[in-house]
């Protein structure tokens, strides 16, 4: 758990403001709410929230534009959004201006605050960090992914990726120590969801591996076993990679 972290609500549902806040904070967080774009604007200045819930459809404005401004002010604080449209575009739409997250309504509670703890958690490990004055630099460790001219270094090697390697390793780096699942990187590489052939995301994080950790690196691509993929050097078996999870298998 975060205790004390501020979590800032905005959604124009009254029942689901008032079960976040009795929730959240029992979890332990400090939560305010607003139920306006422009209200969650101000509050997001004023009370500066370590993390923001944001429905996506308010009645002054939509929840994805705000983060748009927010982001191009520099604000880089986490967005969990909670929203009703629950298609792929969607969910793509919120990732692509700048969300940390995206949950569909209707949701279990107890997800949220896993989401919430998960988003705080990658916030506040600060391993991923941008290069100074450079917002389309991602760095971890001796890992370098430049979005902006689709590029990547791995200490002093250049990484030969092609352009779906590439997105792939930028998906990868932009939530380093957090899990994400086949679906969400169908969604998030190639543009659709789990409905597609997962076995395309296999031979990808396959291949991307080859380049990325070649023997005598520690590895940084890692399987989790029935969950998905993540960006991660200290795991438990830091030392060694069985075959299984160097070649991306089902189950690695």
């Amino acid at each position: 758990m975060t205790p004390g972290a501020r979590v800032l609500v905005v959604d124009d549902d009254l029942g689901i403001r008032e079960l976040l806040t009795s929730v959240l904070g029992f979890s332990g967080f400090d939560v305010q709410t607003a139920a306006t774009v422009g209200a969650g604007l101000t509050a997001l200045r004023a009370w500066r929230p370590d993390v923001v819930v944001l429905d996506v459809m308010l009645p002054d404005a939509d929840g994805i534009d705000m983060v748009r401004v927010v982001r191009r002010a520099g604000d880089r604080t986490p967005v969990l959004f909670l929203s009703a449209r629950d298609t792929v575009a969607d969910r793509v739409a919120g990732l692509t201006v700048g969300g940390d997250d995206y949950l569909t309504k209707p949701f279990d509670i107890s997800e949220v605050v896993a989401r919430v703890e998960a988003v705080l958690r990658r916030a506040r490990t600060d391993r991923v960090t941008a290069d100074a004055g450079d917002d389309d630099v991602l760095r971890y460790r001796d890992l370098r992914v430049d979005t902006a001219r689709m590029t990547a270094r791995r200490g002093d090697r250049d990484l030969d990726l092609t352009p779906t390697e590439f997105r792939l390793l930028a998906a990868l780096a932009g939530a380093a120590e957090r899990v994400l699942s086949k679906a969400q990187l169908l969604d998030r590489v190639w543009a659709y969801d789990f409905g597609g052939d997962a076995s395309v995301v296999e031979k990808l994080v396959s291949r991307l591996r080859r380049k990325v950790d070649p023997d005598g690196e520690v590895p940084l691509v890692r399987t989790v076993r029935g969950f998905g993929y993540t960006l991660r050097a200290d795991a438990p078996d830091a030392g060694a990679r069985t075959a299984a999870e160097r070649d991306g298998l089902p189950g690695a």
